[in-house]
Parts: structure tokens; sequence; C-alpha cells
């Protein structure tokens, strides 16, 4: 437990995918042309990423007593996550996501919650000494409200907040949040705004949320635009690939992100947010959310630069 530069709160999923020429509509049957199996979940994602980008991490989590259950933590422990503080519970079978993805990469995801439901603060009251330790805390919201806010209580170096999927969070909870990562439809969801569209609408929710957080929007394709508190806009572009499947692109970006920030401290967070966005573009390029994590190789070579002081 000790030594772990980052502690990941959050949820791990069996994800099935099935990959059709395009998505169904609405009250029609396709027939899939791939099925395949792997472990997802928005903090299980995270931590593999941060995992293989190189950096210590612990995963604070629920899965069930079953197979699924089984390959989850086969899986994390085969990347060299932290497992101490992934709890086996017996009353509700490991989450699990459906996932649709169409030719062209896009998807459509179903999770059903299952064990991870049961991740609440008492539980995460268990693991205080590895969040507490650690130089930053990452969470998503695919858990209960009470287990974020206790890590957030918990925490002592750096919390960064992925809102995904968006949910009302308390504002005691949200002001705690030094990094806010939503995508453009949370900070929609936030902000109470329609969908923005342009770099100034963007910033523009942004100011609506009235946060002295740093606020990083990924922005898909277009990479991710980085909101200071003062107001300041910069924009971290994407590396042209060519997409396979995006499933996880955004939960890679939160989890390079992450990593960026703690490799070396006090580095802008739009320095590590062009570092995360390339990170993201590189893994659309396999099928599946861990189908084709980075190294930290590979996003240097795709960056061309020579400071490897990132990670």
């Amino acid at each position: 437990m000790t030594g772990l530069a980052i502690a990941v709160v959050g949820s791990a999923n069996l994800d099935r995918m099935v990959v059709t020429d395009r998505l169904p509509r609405p009250g029609e049957t396709l027939t899939a042309r791939e099925y395949r199996e792997g472990v997802g979940g928005k903090g299980a994602n995270q931590a593999m990423t941060i995992a293989t980008l190189g950096t210590p991490v612990g995963f604070v989590g629920c899965v069930g007593a079953d197979a699924a259950g089984d390959q989850v933590r086969q899986q994390l422990a085969g990347r060299g996550v932290d497992l101490s503080g992934l709890a086996v519970v017996r009353d509700a079978p490991t989450g699990t996501a459906q996932i649709t993805v169409d030719g062209a990469g896009e998807n459509v995801i179903v999770v059903h919650p299952g064990a991870n439901a049961a991740l609440d603060a008492a539980r995460v009251d268990r693991h205080r000494d590895m969040i507490a330790a650690a130089a930053l805390t990452l969470m998503q919201c695919e858990v209960g409200t009470s287990a974020l806010a206790r890590a957030a209580a918990l925490t002592r170096g750096l919390l960064v907040l992925n809102p995904a999927p968006a949910t009302p969070l308390p504002d005691a909870l949200v002001r705690r949040v030094d990094v806010l990562v939503p995508n453009r439809s949370e900070l929609a969801v936030l902000a109470g705004t329609p969908l923005p569209e342009s770099l100034d609408d963007v910033a523009s929710a942004v100011g609506k949320l009235g946060l002295a957080a740093t606020v990083v929007v990924t922005l898909g394709t277009q990479g991710a635009a980085v909101i200071e508190p003062d107001g300041r806009v910069d924009h971290a572009p994407a590396l042209r690939t060519e997409a396979v499947d995006t499933t996880g692109a955004g939960d890679c970006f939160c989890g390079a992100l992450a990593t960026a920030l703690v490799g070396q401290p006090g580095r802008p967070v739009s320095e590590a947010a062009r570092w995360a966005a390339v990170a993201a573009s590189l893994s659309t390029r396999g099928r599946g959310a861990q189908g084709a994590l980075p190294t930290p190789d590979e996003v240097y070579r795709a960056m061309n630069v020579t400071d490897r002081r990132l990670s």
C-alpha cells in the first residue's frame, strides 16, 4: 500500500462489446460481426491507464464474488494495480456494461452498476491510509456520492474528479476538487446550459460553475480545453489517428492527466492535458476500453519530444 502515487476511487465492470456496421435504430435488431469481453468501468479503466503509463496506483472499489469479478481482479493485478482496496461483495454481481461499436468507432453504452453500488463511505474509510498518502486521488461518478464525499475528505494531495456520468453533486464536494474533467455533455448538465459547441461556449459554461478549480473539458477528436480559474483558456489538441474504437478514450485521458500531474508536481495543467490528449488519441487504435492503452514511450514518440519528465 505504501509508495502509491495515485489512488483511484471508482467503478469496475465486465464490458460486453459487440461490433456492428452501424448503431441500431430504436426497435431494430442487427447482427454483430464481432463480440468481445474485457474489463471496464471508469475507475478500472483509469487505473489501468495509470499503471500502463508506469505510475504506482491503487484502486478502491467493489466487484462481485463471481467469474466476472475474478476476471477484473486478474486483469488489474496483471497490470500492476494495487488491489488492497478492492472489496468482493457477495450480495451483488460484478457491474456490467453492454457496448455497441459501429464501423466508425463510435459507441453507445448501457451500464448495470451491480457491486459498484456497494461502495459507500464506510468501505472507502477502510482505505483511508492509501488515499491520504497518495499524491493525487482520481474519482468518477459511477459510484455513490457518499463514497466520493468521503474520499474527498480523506484526500491530502490533488483531487481530480471526472463527473461521469453527469449527476447532481453536493456543492461542498465539487468545491473541494482541484481539477474537474467533464466532457461537453457533462459540462452542459453541470452548468445548466445547452451543449457547448465552440471554445467560447465551453469557457462560458465553465464560468457559470463558479469554481476555483481548473476545468479540463474533453472535446473528442478536438482534444481538450483547459479553463483556469482566472478565465484563461488553453487548447490541448488531439493526435490525428485512424480510430478503431473510442470506448474508454475519455478514461484514458483522465488517467494520463493524473499521471502527468504527479509526474512533475507544479507543471501547468495545460501541459499535462496536452500529454493526456495524445495518450487518449492513441488509445482509440484498438477494440475495447483497454485494447490499445499506450505506453509512455508511445506517447513521447507521438509528441516527438525528448523531455520525459511527465511520468
